[in-house]
């Protein structure tokens, strides 16, 4: 059994990452796929996610791709967050994301939100109705959804929370999200919505069957995240879930390889098995944005991955995740910033104390970022 230590295992998810060296530009959306779609909760996030993986990248990619191209999608995937998808991988993601057993408890609908498994149905199903070809907000999907099921208060349902008792309709490729009313959120149907992009064969392909779907994304999460275990398959799809995770990966049959991650069992892409033990050493230095999908991918075992005790100053209350100073794949300190008029000012608080070449490769990443801003730059170093 191939034999490996917590370094070795960040060398390659870095490399595996585009965070040794960036991707050409142009490659958003291959690198939104490599990593599994780019984590939502803030969109600033999600763009300087994209950022700190991609060269030369617009300042309004991310936004054109979305709102324009409409080869983005966003909607509510993994874990019940926001995410944007590739579209032309939605078929993929919806067929796994329907085998979810996370919103289809009785008791959960009934204690949380007082509505039955069969009024769920009849609401999702009216939502998938009222946004064929239309573009609505909350309020104006209320009102079509109780129009429709002749209960105004279902409809009233959705009002709510802000997303769980739309997230079925997400996952089963009945929603996704539109362009915003200035602050009010819109939804619209993923199938219309990108039958509207202008351009032969660009609606949703056909279905995929859910367990070809599982096993891609159990590939697609190993290429980019291995290796890994159980729980961090499961932690990452659903929050918990580790019968689930076994089986996908057990479904990969020889196309994974077990391996000893300093001590402990884990898992990687046999391919990537192979490849792993000629991996030659390189420096690394990237700020990671908050919700960064390395930090959220570590998240299980993030105490290998930091110099002490640290995890809390990452992973904040309420599921926050902050903005990381990442040195060779190990999260060394954390950092934020503020756009003033033409200035970004930009603080980085590191954990230990950095070496001058970490100081410098910092530095130019500070700098690359008041570029994307097109803005200057104002850092400081705080202990």
């Amino acid at each position: 059994m191939l034999k490996l230590t917590w370094p070795r295992a960040a060398a390659w998810r870095i490399g595996r990452q585009h965070l040794v060296q960036r991707a050409p530009a142009g490659s958003l959306l291959s690198v939104a796929s490599r990593l599994c779609g780019l984590h939502a909760q803030l969109m600033s996030s999600a763009e300087l996610t994209v950022w700190a993986r991609v060269e030369d990248l617009d300042r309004r990619a991310v936004q054109r791709a979305l709102w324009e191209d409409r080869t983005l999608v966003k909607t509510w995937a993994m874990r019940g967050t926001l995410h944007l998808l590739p579209a032309d991988e939605l078929p993929l993601w919806h067929a796994a994301l329907g085998t979810s057993p996370r919103y289809l408890k009785p008791a959960r609908w009934q204690k949380y939100f007082g509505i039955t498994m069969e009024e769920l149905d009849r609401l999702t199903e009216a939502v998938a109705i009222a946004l064929d070809g239309q573009v609505m907000t909350r309020e104006e999907l209320v009102a079509e959804v109780g129009r429709l099921t002749g209960s105004a208060a279902l409809g009233a349902k959705i009002a709510q929370s802000w997303g769980t008792i739309l997230r079925p309709a997400a996952f089963t490729g009945r929603l996704c999200f539109a362009p915003s009313l200035g602050q009010r959120v819109r939804f619209t149907r993923p199938d219309t919505w990108l039958a509207g992009r202008g351009t032969p064969g660009c609606a949703l392909g056909p279905p995929v069957d859910p367990q070809a779907a599982t096993a891609a994304v159990t590939r697609h999460f190993l290429a980019a995240y291995g290796p890994a275990t159980y729980h961090d398959l499961a932690r990452w799809w659903t929050g918990g879930g580790v019968a689930t995770a076994r089986q996908w990966i057990a479904s990969l049959g020889e196309e994974v390889s077990e391996v000893e991650l300093e001590g402990a069992g884990a898992w990687m892409l046999a391919a990537d098995a192979r490849e792993v033990r000629e991996l030659p050493p390189s420096r690394s230095v990237r700020l990671l944005p908050g919700f960064d999908q390395y930090v959220i991918g570590a998240s299980y075992h993030a105490e290998h991955l930091l110099p002490g005790d640290l995890r809390s100053r990452v992973y904040r209350p309420q599921g926050w995740i902050s903005p990381v100073l990442l040195v060779n794949g190990r999260m060394e300190g954390t950092w934020r910033h503020e756009i003033k008029g033409s200035r970004v000012e930009v603080v980085i608080e590191p954990f230990v104390k950095a070496p001058v070449w970490v100081r410098r490769a910092a530095g130019q990443e500070a700098e690359r970022l008041a570029g994307f801003f097109g803005c200057s730059l104002s850092l400081a170093w705080k202990s």
